[in-house]
This record gives C-alpha cells, sequence and structure tokens, in this order.
C-alpha cells in the first residue's frame, strides 16, 4: 500500500466528489438529497477556491481530503472503504503540523465523525444550531500539548 498526503489539485476534483459522497451519505443519513446537491455544486465553485486543501492518495488515487480554513477544520472526508485504515488520522497530523490548535464542527448526530474527532483528541467547547439544516453543531477543540 502506498499512500501519500500532498497538496490538492484540479484534476482530483472527482475523486475527491466521490470520496466526499460516499462518506457523508454513511455520516450524515438525516441530512437531505436536497441539501447534499446544494453542497456538491459548493465544494468546486466556494470551498475549494476558499481553503487550503490536502488529499490521502493512495495507489495513485484520492481516497480522502481536509480542507482548512485557517485553524478551522473546514471538512475532513475518507472514503468509507478506507476508513479506519489511518488515512483520516494522517490528514489530521498534516492539519495539526501546518496549524498546531484546530477547531472543527461535527454534527451532534454524526457519530461517526465525533468519534474519530473524540479518538484523535478533540475536546468539546460549544453547541449551536445549524441555520441551514435546523440540526445541532458541536464545536471541538484539539491543543497541542505544552511541553
Amino acid at each position: 500500500m502506498n499512500r501519500t498526503v500532498r497538496e490538492y489539485q484540479a484534476d482530483d476534483l472527482q475523486d475527491l466528489l466521490a470520496a466526499w459522497e460516499s462518506a457523508t451519505r454513511l455520516a450524515h443519513p438525516f441530512l437531505t438529497d436536497d441539501f447534499l446537491d446544494q453542497e456538491r455544486r459548493n465544494i468546486p465553485e466556494l470551498y475549494l477556491p476558499n481553503a487550503e486543501t490536502w488529499v490521502v492518495e493512495q495507489d495513485q488515487r484520492v481516497i480522502g481530503f481536509i480542507a482548512l480554513l485557517g485553524n478551522e477544520v473546514g471538512a475532513i472526508f475518507v472514503d468509507p472503504l478506507h476508513q479506519g485504515t489511518g488515512a483520516g488520522r494522517a490528514l489530521m497530523d498534516q492539519a495539526r503540523e501546518l496549524r498546531g490548535n484546530l477547531e472543527v464542527e461535527v454534527f451532534a448526530a454524526n457519530a461517526i465523525g465525533r468519534r474519530f474527532y473524540e479518538r484523535y483528541g478533540f475536546q468539546p467547547l460549544s453547541e449551536s444550531i445549524h441555520e441551514p439544516t435546523g440540526k445541532t453543531l458541536l464545536r471541538l477543540q484539539f491543543q497541542t500539548a505544552i511541553t
């Protein structure tokens, strides 16, 4: 298995969207098709141009990505076939190396994401309501250890 974390390139878009779609449908069964269709359009038009995005590539195929907005993890998704293999941890390690302390928002109903962040060491910070969906969001924080 040959796995690499590298900066996103425009020709990664289709693999990135495929990983996003399969992972988001698994983790967010409570989101409507209309909302997901809009997000699918927003990724290349709005999110990618405004974020620092890194991909994890395995055997010349993008299997996941992380998008950073400053210290905020705007998105992290790994194809479900590759979840639990360390791909998500590799992406988060890259973000931590670049930024140190991190924050992320996750839907309270997203058990997969919440488990991942908890295992990584994120701590709860606050709760809010995601206006477009009416669902509860949790803001989590990861702080690097001070030695």
